[in-house]
């Protein structure tokens, strides 16, 4: 069990380290216009949309709502009978949460928590990237995307693009957020001390440093450590 739990951690880094650096790259082509004696414009550039734009926040979103039905239940309160049992449906609903939504071991707990991951990925992807002042933006600066018109078409194509590639992204940190669940589950042991947010965050610090310390490089000696 030991080697196994070795093996799954390995693996899992360098999935996040791979998701992290994935990008969509759409590509953009601006037209040559001449400005007095000069021409402008003619390159070719792209726009990076990652895989996982949305980092940690989905796990962070659903984490802090499952706590919201264990606050409720702290609120409501219990009626206790003349042995000191509990009773009433107050009684019933603390069951309930405790079995289900505080037990990080239960089904449903992992389901609910998977699903709340994905759709807290697709809420921030549709209000960090907004197609329309995206589009009107490569507009303004005389650029389009090939075989797409400016205007309507390329806010559609942006938006079809941006809901695809997150898809596969919200999966990824969903399956992340809930690893050492299912290694805890599936086999039975006390604790997985290598937990997949932990993982998000330490590698997203450590791309961006590199990323820092490479533009530096860049700038003063115009060669990086990164390839």
């Amino acid at each position: 069990m030991f080697l196994v739990l070795i093996a799954v951690s390995i693996l899992t880094l360098i999935a996040v380290v791979r998701i992290e650096l994935g990008q969509r790259r759409i590509p953009v082509q601006f037209a040559k216009r001449v400005v007095g004696r000069r021409m402008y414009g003619g390159q070719n550039t792209y726009i990076p949309l990652k895989v996982n734009q949305a980092g940690v926040i989905p796990i962070i979103f659903a984490s802090s709502v499952l706590l919201l039905p264990v606050l409720l239940t702290n609120i409501i309160g219990v009626h206790k009978n003349a042995a000191g049992q509990s009773t009433g449906i107050r009684a019933e609903i603390i069951k309930l949460v405790n079995q289900y939504i505080v037990n990080s071991h239960n089904f449903v707990y992992i389901a609910l928590f998977s699903l709340m991951i994905v759709a807290f990925a697709y809420f921030y992807n549709a209000i960090a990237f907004d197609p329309i002042k995206q589009a009107d933006q490569i507009r303004r600066q005389g650029g389009f995307i090939p075989g797409i018109r400016p205007g309507p078409q390329t806010e559609r194509y942006l938006a079809k693009v941006v809901n695809r590639i997150t898809l596969p992204g919200a999966l990824f940190i969903a399956a992340i957020a809930i690893l050492p669940n299912i290694v805890l589950w599936v086999g039975h042991t006390q604790s997985f001390p290598f937990g997949g947010t932990t993982v998000l965050i330490a590698v997203g610090v450590a791309l961006e440093v590199m990323r820092q310390i490479d533009s530096q490089l860049m700038l003063r000696n115009y060669e990086g450590f990164l390839k």
